[in-house]
């Protein structure tokens, strides 16, 4: 029996207990997570949700220099600071685990060997080439366990010219296109203002682990999920790819409706106006004939009501001109009268919220459950996101806070790896762990 062998078959003969979340859905899968940042545990983030455990390997407390730099901050009411009060970080590892491990070391690449027999899967979002010039890469993980799924996270893929740059989610957002169609005419780009990409890839991440872990069920064999955000970022760009490729058009033209509205399908009036008082704007679609004709009643003016603006192309024609008075007539009015008067027409139409409209003063996303509180060891109760799906027999359940740094050593160490308390406190000593 090989090393793997033993420690798996060791760990499961002790029926270990688990801290583990209220969902069972996941509860069967363990994961050796080596993400950070965004992208990476946003995803470990979904799966932990729904029951999995999920296992962060983090540097020993006494490294300065910390590859996930979001789990330092300050506390909620500014007044404390330290390795455990990130924001981000704490948002985006509830339910999970915290053991350090020095990756460098001789000790810890037998620490975690030892981890990897005994989990499904690995997940890492370092540079492309980390885990390999570590000694951590696909084969050596196979090596440990056959059956092991081995995810990889980049900003490029493991291969292809583009596989030695590194990148955050604002430059795949520019690479792949978004951030050159998300602008007004005559200004520069403008993209986001967070790194979107790291959400939606983090999803898609998750998506693909859960597709490998269902192939495993059904074939026994694990497998390498090398993950490019770059390419999720091209797929979002759809249409626009298609409508460049094939006819020739660029993205930004004269002509073209700006990144608040769309050709494909085209509608007039299709965009964001302006409310009255500062900032303040709506979102209005009209995806039809008729929805131009409601709309026109709700405005009442004589511009509006002109029969020949009833016809699709003679909207089309006057799509300036129509968005100008659209938007003189909205800013005269505060946010919320038109969304009802809108609304009340049956015309498509949202108030283009800030996010304490949607957190602090929205009863519909609070009373769906969209903002959880949790228990942080330090902080103490905090709000945090929650998962906008809900299952009727395996929902999703966020209630422990984020670990601390190595909150879990003990547990993992000694209860799941079978390591006695003088050899946990040795491996301290040593800062192994």
């Amino acid at each position: 029996m090989n090393t793997a062998q033993g420690v798996m078959e060791a760990a499961q003969a002790a029926d270990v207990p688990q801290p583990r979340s209220g969902s069972n859905a996941l509860s069967h899968i363990r994961i050796c997570d080596l993400t950070g940042l965004l992208a990476g545990a946003g995803a470990t983030r979904f799966l932990a949700a729904f029951g999995a455990q999920v296992i962060r390997v983090e540097q020993p407390a006494h490294e300065k220099h910390r590859w996930d730099f979001l789990r330092g901050g300050f506390s909620p009411d500014g007044q404390r600071s330290g390795i455990n009060f990130g924001g981000n970080f704490n948002n985006h590892n509830v339910e999970k685990l915290s053991i350090t491990l020095d990756l460098k070391s001789a000790e810890g690449k037998e620490l975690l060997a030892k981890l990897v027999a005994v989990s499904d899967v690995v997940t890492e979002n370092f540079s492309a080439h980390v885990m390999e010039r570590l000694g951590y890469g696909y084969d050596w993980l196979r090596s440990v366990n056959e059956r092991i799924i081995y995810v990889s996270n980049s900003g490029f893929g493991k291969s292809g010219p583009y596989s030695d740059f590194k990148s955050v989610g604002q430059v795949v957002q520019a690479v792949s296109g978004l951030s050159f169609v998300s602008g007004l005419p005559d200004q520069p780009p403008a993209g986001w203002g967070f790194a979107y990409m790291d959400h939606h890839g983090a999803y898609m991440m998750a998506t693909a682990v859960l597709g490998a872990i269902i192939a495993r069920n059904r074939t026994g064999q694990g497998q390498w999920i090398d993950f490019s955000c770059t390419e999720a970022g091209i797929g979002l760009a759809g249409p626009e790819l298609l409508d460049s490729t094939v006819n020739g058009r660029p993205m930004r033209r004269p002509g073209k409706p700006n990144s608040n509205s769309d050709n494909f399908p085209p509608m007039v009036p299709h965009g964001v106006y302006p409310a009255a008082g500062s900032d303040n704007w709506v979102a209005i679609a009209c995806r039809s004939d008729a929805d131009w004709q409601r709309l026109a009643e709700a405005i009442g003016e004589s511009w509006a009501l002109d029969p020949v603006l009833g016809a699709f192309t003679e909207r089309m024609a006057r799509r300036e001109e129509i968005d100008g008075r659209l938007g003189a007539w909205t800013s005269g009015l505060q946010r919320e009268q038109v969304e009802a008067l809108v609304r009340s027409a049956g015309v498509p139409v949202a108030q283009v919220a800030r996010p304490e409209d949607r957190i602090e003063k929205d009863p519909r996303t609070r009373a769906w459950g969209l903002w959880p509180q949790v228990q942080h060891d330090e902080i103490g109760e905090v709000r945090v996101e929650g998962i906008p799906v809900h299952m009727s027999e395996t929902d999703w359940s966020i209630a422990r806070g984020a670990p601390c740094l190595g909150h879990d050593n003990d547990f993992v160490y000694g209860s799941l790896l079978g390591l006695s308390v003088d050899e946990i406190a040795g491996f301290k000593a040593r800062k192994v762990i």
